[in-house]
Formats: C-alpha cells, sequence, structure tokens
C-alpha cells in the first residue's frame, strides 16, 4: 500500500475555518427567519436554529453580545433579524452564525442602521470606560452646544445661572435636525477643541422622534465627541432616548437640563460647606489659642522666669546632688577595692613559701640557684645552700 498523508479531523475542520473565517459575504451580514429550538444554557450563552420554508441555519448569541445586542426576550416561532458572521466550530465540524445583534422582525431600516453603527464603534473601543474623560468639578468656562433658539439652549442655561453663576456660558449655537446638523455639530465641537473656548461641552437637544434625533446618531458626530479633548456631556432628548453620542461621550446626561446639572456644583451647597468649614476653622483656631494660653500660664508661673537666680540655684541644688551620689559612688568602689585586696593578700600570704619555712622546712638549691629536689641532683662534692625561713647557710655533699 502506497504511503498516504492522512489529516487528522482536527486538522480538516481547522482548515475549513480559515477558509470561511472573514470571507466577504458571510461575515458581518443580517439573517432573516423564524427561531426555532431556542434555549439559554446556565452560562448564559443563547443557542437557537434560524429556519425559512426551505432550510435552517445553527446560531449561537454568547452571554456578552446577550448582554448588550438583545433587547427582547425571544422566543420559538418568533422572525427576527440577527447580525453576524458565519464561522466554523472546530469540534463538531459544523458551521453556525455567530449573532452578536438580534432585532425583532419588521423595524425600520434606521434601527436597522443604528444598531449596525453601533455596533461597529463599540467593536473599535468607542464605548470603553477607559476613555472616559472626568468632569471638572467646579468648571469656569463652559460650553453648550446646541440649538439657539431651542428650549433646551433655555433650560440648560437657566439651570447653570441657578447653580454656578460665576461661570461664563459659551454658546456655540448649530442645527440639530436635518442633513446639515452633524456637520455643523462636528464643526463646534472642534472649535472648541482647537481654540480651547471650555472646560466641559454639553451637546444635546430636546425630545423628538428618531428621525429628530438622528443628528447625535451619525457616525462624524460620534467620533468627533470621542475625540474632543474636552470632556462633554451628552444630554438629548428625554430619559428613554440613547443616541449614540450617548455611548461615546465622557457622561450621559438623561435631559439637557440634567446635563446642567451634572457639569455644574450647585453654588449653594458650596456655599454651606464652606460656611460649616469657617466654623470648624473658627473653633480649632479658638481651640489652638486656648492651648497657647495655657501653655503661657504654665511657663509664666515657673520659678526661672519669675527670678532668673532661681534657675542658678535650682542646677546647684542638682549639681550638689549629683557631687554627692558621685562621692558616695567612689567610696562604695574604694571600700570594694579594699575588701579585695585584703582578702588577695591573704591568699598570698597562705601559699608564700616563706610560710611554708617557717614551720620548720628548708630549700636546697645547687651552686646554680636551681633547687634540689632528689639526691641524684647532685654528687658529692657539689656545694648546695639550704635557706632556712630567716638566713641560710653553705654546705658540701659528702
Amino acid at each position: 500500500m502506497p504511503d498516504i498523508k492522512a489529516l487528522t479531523v482536527s486538522e480538516v475542520n481547522e482548515y475549513m475555518q480559515s477558509l470561511i473565517d472573514g470571507k466577504p459575504g458571510i461575515t458581518n451580514i443580517y439573517v432573516n427567519g423564524e427561531i426555532s429550538n431556542y434555549k439559554v444554557y446556565p452560562p448564559g450563552h443563547h443557542y437557537f436554529t434560524l429556519k425559512d420554508d426551505k432550510t435552517t441555519l445553527k446560531c449561537v448569541m454568547f452571554r456578552g453580545k446577550a448582554y448588550s445586542g438583545l433587547k427582547f426576550r425571544p422566543a420559538n416561532g418568533m422572525k427576527v433579524t440577527a447580525f453576524g458572521s458565519v464561522n466554523v466550530f472546530p469540534r463538531d465540524g459544523a458551521y453556525q452564525l455567530y449573532v452578536s445583534i438580534m432585532l425583532p422582525d419588521g423595524l425600520g431600516n434606521l434601527d436597522i442602521a443604528l444598531q449596525q453603527l453601533k455596533a461597529r464603534l463599540e467593536a473599535e473601543g468607542l464605548f470603553d470606560m477607559r476613555y472616559k474623560k472626568p468632569i471638572p468639578k467646579y468648571p469656569m468656562k463652559i460650553g453648550v452646544i446646541t440649538s439657539g433658539s431651542g428650549a433646551a439652549v433655555h433650560d440648560i442655561i437657566r439651570v447653570l445661572r441657578k447653580r454656578w453663576p460665576i461661570a461664563k456660558i459659551l454658546l456655540l449655537p448649530v442645527r440639530v435636525q436635518g442633513a446639515e446638523a452633524p456637520p455643523e455639530i462636528v464643526g463646534a465641537i472642534r472649535y472648541a477643541n482647537k481654540y480651547n473656548v471650555a472646560e466641559v461641552l454639553i451637546v444635546g437637544r430636546g425630545g423628538g422622534s428618531v428621525e429628530d434625533l438622528w443628528a447625535f446618531n451619525d457616525e462624524n458626530v460620534a467620533r468627533a465627541i470621542f475625540e474632543s479633548r474636552i470632556p462633554v456631556i451628552s444630554a438629548v432628548g428625554h430619559d428613554p432616548d440613547k443616541p449614540v453620542s450617548d455611548y461615546v461621550a465622557d457622561v450621559r446626561a438623561a435631559t439637557p437640563s440634567n446635563g446642567a446639572e451634572i457639569c455644574a456644583p450647585d453654588c449653594y451647597e458650596i456655599s454651606d460647606i464652606l460656611g460649616s468649614m469657617g466654623i470648624r476653622m473658627t473653633k480649632a483656631m479658638e481651640r489652638k489659642i486656648d492651648a497657647l494660653r495655657h501653655n503661657l500660664k504654665v511657663a509664666r508661673e515657673k520659678r526661672v522666669l519669675q527670678d532668673p537666680k532661681n534657675y542658678v540655684e535650682d542646677r546647684r541644688i542638682r549639681l550638689e546632688g549629683f557631687e554627692a551620689r558621685l562621692n558616695g559612688a567612689t567610696m562604695t568602689v574604694i571600700h570594694k577595692g579594699r575588701t579585695t585586696f585584703a582578702a588577695n593578700a591573704g591568699k598570698l600570704d597562705a601559699l608564700s613559701p616563706l610560710k611554708v619555712l617557717s614551720r620548720g622546712y628548708a630549700i636546697v638549691r645547687d651552686n646554680t640557684g636551681r633547687v634540689v629536689r632528689s639526691s641524684q641532683d647532685v654528687k658529692s662534692g657539689d656545694d648546695v645552700k639550704i635557706r632556712f625561713k630567716s638566713d641560710e647557710i653553705e654546705c658540701v655533699v659528702k
């Protein structure tokens, strides 16, 4: 049998995955169909099948995508439009649609386009919280980008003047609906950044239909907000309205008035805080002054401040005390030394050779002065000296 290069099942499935992955026509597509075999597993992943009158397509929507891209409760038999990409699941060797957004069938083209734009901008990271800039606590220059004649601008200015009247408000009037609105909004944002006219920008308008708010779903507006060095508050419509600008902005406000409240601190609250801080500071200073007065009183009553001679007298008394203790310690050391000396002298006297001689013993030395310890150390005729307690004699050995 000739040698055959055989592929493993995994290699085949991985190869098929590489052929399908990212191919035009099956990436970022919309698919219409009816849901069947719908099931949500404990981890939160959604598995189902889309079918029409001829065939079926397996689909999966993972938990993270379902959290952000699923705004209704799917059910078997429901017709939907799913947005995603087709790919191969290598373990099973089957292709399926990986869904990122799913909408009930029948929504208009504007909604589909909006969901598509949100998905693209989110994938690029424009909604990421790490890019959100903090709003300054006490802005002195506030830029407002909205219609110069709408109710929103009056609400914003009214709230700002009431809450934070010391700030300078710069109105950059733009159209907020229609084909001309997006480029004007983009131009106003870029103008504010180029000339640094404000510390924070409020971009928004009052409520309206989806079509009325569409300027704030424009991709160029979203990118201008994202690229702004100045923090941006998106204050569009009413609370249920959430255009793309809300996702891209540094802070989302429920209404234009709420945007002004977020932007500006309440001067009355700050006044109360400053008043409370002033009271606490005054009390702290009073406590400090009372403590210093007490210390001064204690110092004034000290003897050394009443008469300078008292300082010398106190030091003299302390010196006499030191002298008495030093003398006592010296006498103790001398007495101890004498006692030790007497004891050591007694021990030396007891061990002295003269003490032994006084008891009748004698020491014999040869003519070199060496002690004779045995008769073997001398011979007949040698001269020796015998030492007694008080004197010595010279002898000859026989």
